[in-house]
């Protein structure tokens, strides 16, 4: 296993951070991080892997924590026969190829790690989008449109978001407008 990005986060919407890293693993990548933050049920923390094969497909997931006084433990994998959370079949999610965490800027990365999207072009990538605060996985629609070198024009529409996303050099996003900013670090 490789080391090879990690990032951390401000939540700008409330209290939090989020860190995460990148790791390249025998069978593929790895996401590995946690979130902590302040939430309407109470002090959240909420630890993730997200693993995916050589071509940034998501494998599996495991989300592990507390949003309040609920405990979480979702695990949620993609295979032949489709997506199943918590072992139960999630239909409806066949063709989708990455998962989403509702809570963490991390999981962009698999998406545009997979996809090259040039200066002007427009991209539909929906995604497996897991909503901690339902505990459900159903289908986001998504559009990235390239505006520069470094930042992206980002729609998710069902969930009335837009915003223009900064990626830092490792190719995570940086900065994730009234979300999300990655904290400098010595």
């Amino acid at each position: 296993m490789t080391i090879h990005a990690a990032m951390l986060w401000r939540r700008l919407d409330v209290p939090g951070h989020d860190a995460c890293r990148l790791e390249q693993t025998d069978t593929g990548w790895r996401l590995e991080g946690a979130a902590a933050f302040g939430h309407k049920e109470g002090p959240t923390h909420l630890a993730y892997r997200v693993e995916c094969d050589s071509e940034w497909r998501t494998v599996s997931g495991h989300i592990q924590g507390f949003v309040g006084p609920r405990d979480i433990d979702f695990r949620v994998a993609r295979g032949d026969a489709g997506w199943t959370l918590n072992d139960a079949s999630a239909p409806g999610l066949e063709p989708l190829l990455d998962l989403d965490l509702s809570f963490t800027p991390a999981t962009n990365l698999q998406q545009l790690r997979r996809v090259a999207i040039g200066e002007g072009q427009a991209v539909s990538l929906p995604v497996a989008w897991l909503d901690v605060d339902a505990g459900t996985l159903t289908p986001l629609p998504q559009v990235y449109e390239r505006r520069g070198a470094v930042t992206l024009w980002y729609q998710a529409p069902s969930v009335g978001y837009e915003g223009l996303l900064e990626l830092a050099p490792n190719g995570f996003i940086c900065r994730y407008p009234n979300l999300w900013e990655a904290e400098t670090l010595p």
